[in-house]
């Protein structure tokens, strides 16, 4: 269970506010950061951000601010919140207690260099909201006139009952701000309960071990996870798959570990064909069906769809042209048709991969999730 931490940045506070300024919307070059983490910290830093600006914050090391930093862990949600509106929302990357970086980035507005946020964070994936306050109170159980103060963490209890009902809190908020209607959790074990065809899945590997050239499948995956490199993205592709396509195509470049940050949705989500995502939130999903039942793809989709319902990335069913009325077809069994698969799954043909990949060639300037979602089809009734 994520733990969520709201960061309340008084607009009074001249001090608060520029720091926040410096800090958390502009970010942090990392060899201003690396110069004063540990060895352990560095690479665990270099790993999710590379070279790329970081954002962080610090609280000021109180008895009372201590038990709640103890409580952080990698992947929490920290909660951004600017008088009466959530700006920003994003995840714990790291943590440290360190008084010398402190004294590097937060300079008194007089000069003085006391180190007096010394419990810093190091915060991933910090997303845009714009969204009143208010909102959040009524969606975790706060009394509307709930006043907040610096550095506060969410009861268990509350919490408890969050993700009891909901699943990922960027979402939900963007839903609410869009005035979309967000939609609770259900068991992921009625699908099998209510579906009308057994899940046979077939084991494609061992098609593609007895093969010498690579199958059309391993190809498409492999085509995939370089394009999702290209735009920038971190990719993923099953474990069983990826040693076969780093011994067919010399590709290496899979995230490390997929679990980090995405709690219940991870074994629903580890072993769709390739996933494209950023440090701790998944940008793309993508199931290949090119001899196997295309039904099964859809199914692993499903799963997630009840564990995850108010996600927003776009989910994938790549195939050949010539089974686009096949795919339509099982978007239409009464499972998928209950869930409203067809308007979060879009059909993505072999041939519409390959021009966009032929298009941006080597280059990686442009290409990103939504040109995918350009060049894909809905396949609604």
């Amino acid at each position: 269970m994520r733990n969520i931490f709201i960061l309340y940045m008084p607009p009074s506070n001249a001090e608060v506010m520029v720091h926040y300024e410096a800090t958390i919307r502009q970010k942090v070059a990392p060899e201003r950061i690396y110069q004063f983490t540990s060895p352990i910290e560095t690479r665990r830093l270099k790993s999710i951000f590379s070279n790329r600006p970081i954002a962080v914050w610090g609280s000021r090391d109180t008895p009372a601010n201590r038990t709640k930093f103890d409580r952080m862990n990698d992947g929490d949600e920290i909660l951004i919140v600017e008088g009466k509106t959530i700006k920003l929302l994003g995840r714990v990357a790291c943590k440290t207690v360190n008084p010398a970086l402190s004294q590097e980035l937060w300079k008194g507005l007089r000069g003085d260099t006391n180190a007096r946020w010394a419990l810093i964070y190091f915060i991933a994936n910090p997303r845009e909201i714009e969204l009143p306050f208010i909102k959040f109170l009524g969606l975790i159980g706060f009394q509307h006139n709930y006043q907040l103060r610096g550095f506060t963490s969410i009861s268990t209890e509350k919490l408890e009952s969050f993700y009891a009902k909901y699943d990922d809190l960027y979402s939900i908020l963007l839903r609410i701000k869009q005035g979309q209607g967000i939609e609770t959790i259900m068991d992921p074990h009625l699908v099998a309960e209510t579906t009308d065809s057994p899940y046979q899945p077939q084991d494609e590997s061992v098609e593609e071990a007895n093969e010498e050239v690579p199958s059309d499948h391993l190809r498409m995956q492999w085509m995939l996870l370089t394009m999702g490199r290209r735009a920038g993205e971190k990719v993923w592709a099953p474990r069983n798959d990826q040693s076969r396509i780093s011994s067919r195509f010399e590709f290496q470049d899979f995230e490390e570990t997929f679990a980090v940050g995405l709690n219940a949705q991870v074994k629903y989500v580890e072993n769709i064909d390739v996933v494209w995502k950023e440090e701790y939130r998944i940008d793309a999903a993508f199931e290949i069906e090119n001899s196997t039942s295309i039904y099964s793809g859809l199914l692993r989709f499903a799963d997630l769809t009840m564990v995850a319902p108010n996600t927003l990335y776009p989910m994938f069913v790549v195939a050949p042209s010539e089974r686009r009325n096949r795919v339509w077809e099982q978007l239409r069994r009464p499972t998928f048709r209950h869930l409203h698969l067809a308007e979060k799954v879009r059909y993505l043909s072999y041939e519409t991969v390959q021009q966009v990949d032929e298009f941006f060639g080597e280059g990686d300037k442009g290409l990103n999730v939504q040109v995918l979602v350009g060049k894909s089809e809905k396949l609604e009734d």
